[in-house]
């Protein structure tokens, strides 16, 4: 089977590298029994970049292969080594391609070499548990998962760019035009629609070189379908003028350069959008005494519409210089209007599902579904299978404000609460947090073993909250002096039961005294 040389649509499935997971890890060295966590970070994972590429003319490298696949980002190790990035895999375009969405959402326009979008951001690699350890978790016994990277489905168009592009019948001679004024040597034959592909060349007319588009022929009923249809009309989008080339020699019958003029201008109305772009007509094929004698009897009459008109011949080059410049004179005059094009780099950010905020919730059959960047992320991230990391993700939810709101809702105990898209969600069942009095409940993920009351900070605290209670003459370290007594004087009790008390042997108050001495 033929392999074609020019496409300009493709459709691709891009998929970013995966970020690393983080390790846990405790110091292990002699004499050093408390180490501390060393686990290393993940790596992140590479992204999907397009960049314009001036040597690309086509996309035929994505016509077969279509899926396209970054580095995933190492894993992270012990000894605060961190995971290797993933190396990013960068796409080339030619210059003019259209970067849309399946359902036609226009993502980004490739113009100018060096452009560049990143349309799949790699994943962020998970911390280690040296990067999750903080003052109150000194040794965390989990880590975090790497994210996955971004995978979207785009379709990629060509527009080519060109400076003028030439329209007309099939076998108008547009073909042979493009081959005289430039060294451009496309396919030429004397049947209909020898042209199945724009073709492109440079010409230069004194002191400015542009380029001239191609397409393949227009029939009357091409916005229906009818010959090569519409597809092709998209090359000249970005042309600053239209060439129309009339066959005046044409042996069809009931045609004429007038009627021909205006079917092809009726169809690049029905396509749309180029109706601001100067006109310049080529009556070609004069070379053909018939051909001579009809461009002579219309060219009034399209001088009359505003229109400027050539007389040329593809065969013997007749007028041909003077419908050159004439092209080039609208495209410096075009370039002089246009800002210039820099290169740039495009990065593809999806819109926040939640409309912007932190996170949202409604109320749905399945239960109440959380959606939001940062529970989403974090849900992702977690290792079900490790409960203190299952704790942390608990208390990052918590901090976000999700149970409060679950509460004002009206979320009752035992709800089953969604978080994420329904493709990969995570259900939980909603139990709010409980104070208890009697207990000394620490924080989800952190070891209460580990926590220390130093004497000196409580002897602080002590003294602060007898500082109000002070009288006028004593000064802190009189309050000091104070509370240090009362903590350190022998208490006085009495015979209440509480503490040490005194009395005298054989008396009412002795305890081992039953009353038989009395008389």
């Amino acid at each position: 089977m033929a392999v074609p040389t020019f496409i300009d649509q493709v459709t691709l499935h891009i998929s970013a590298g995966r970020g690393g997971n983080g390790v846990a890890s405790v110091h292990r060295e002699k004499f050093k029994p408390l180490g501390g966590p060393d686990g290393g970070n993940g790596g992140p994972g590479g992204s999907v970049i397009l960049r314009v590429d001036p040597d690309v003319t086509t996309l035929i490298d994505y016509h077969h292969g279509n899926k396209r696949q970054a580095e995933h980002g190492g894993h992270g190790a012990g000894a605060h080594r961190n995971g290797a990035h993933g190396s990013d895999m960068v796409l080339p375009v030619p210059d003019g391609t259209l970067v849309k969405t399946l359902d036609g959402t226009v993502l980004g326009d490739m113009v100018g070499a060096g452009t560049e979008m990143v349309i799949a951001a790699g994943g962020r690699g998970g911390l280690g548990n040296a990067a999750l350890a903080s003052s109150k978790r000194k040794a965390p016994g989990f880590a975090l998962l790497g994210e996955p990277g971004d995978e979207i489905d785009v379709r990629l168009e060509l527009k080519v760019v060109a400076d003028v592009g030439l329209v007309g019948f099939p076998s108008a001679g547009k073909s042979s035009l493009i081959a005289a004024m430039s060294r451009a040597r496309p396919k030429i034959a004397d049947y209909p629609f020898t042209t199945l592909v724009p073709n492109l060349g440079v010409v230069r007319a004194g002191d400015t070189t542009f380029t001239v588009a191609d397409v393949p022929g227009l029939i009357e009923g091409a916005a229906d379908g009818r010959g090569l249809g519409h597809d092709f009309l998209r090359h000249i989008e970005r042309c600053a003028a239209l060439v129309h080339v009339i066959d005046t020699a044409t042996i069809e019958p009931g045609r004429n350069p007038l009627d021909d003029l205006d079917v092809i201008e009726n169809e690049l109305s029905r396509y749309g959008g180029l109706e601001d772009r100067p006109r310049l007509v080529a009556l070609n094929k004069v070379d053909v005494p018939d051909g001579h004698e009809i461009a002579e009897m219309v060219r009034d009459d399209l001088a009359e519409r505003g229109l400027r008109v050539f007389p040329v011949s593809a065969a013997s080059g007749a007028g041909m210089q003077a419908l050159t410049f004439a092209m080039a004179e609208i495209v410096a005059r075009s370039r002089a209007e246009l800002p210039v094009v820099e290169a740039t780099r495009i990065v593809i950010r999806p819109p926040s599902v939640d409309g912007g905020g932190d996170f949202s919730i409604a109320e749905s059959p399945e239960g109440w579904r959380v959606r939001g960047v940062k529970p989403e992320r974090w849900v992702r991230q977690t290792d079900f299978s490790n409960e203190e990391a299952v704790g942390f993700l608990a208390d990052r939810l918590n901090r976000l404000g999700i149970e409060d709101k679950l509460v004002k809702l009206g979320a009752q105990e035992g709800d089953a609460v969604i978080i994420g898209h329904e493709d990969n969600a995570v259900v939980f069942d909603f139990k709010p947090s409980v104070e208890a009095g009697a207990e000394m409940l620490g924080r989800r993920g952190e070891d209460e073993r580990l926590r220390e009351e130093r004497p000196s900070a409580t002897r602080r605290r002590d003294i602060q909250e007898q500082m109000p209670e002070r009288s006028e003459t004593e000064t802190r370290a009189d309050v000091a002096r104070r509370i240090d007594r009362t903590k350190t004087a022998p208490q006085t009790v009495t015979s209440s039961g509480i503490g040490p008390m005194s009395y005298e042997i054989g008396s009412a108050d002795d305890p081992d005294w039953d009353g038989s001495d009395e008389d």
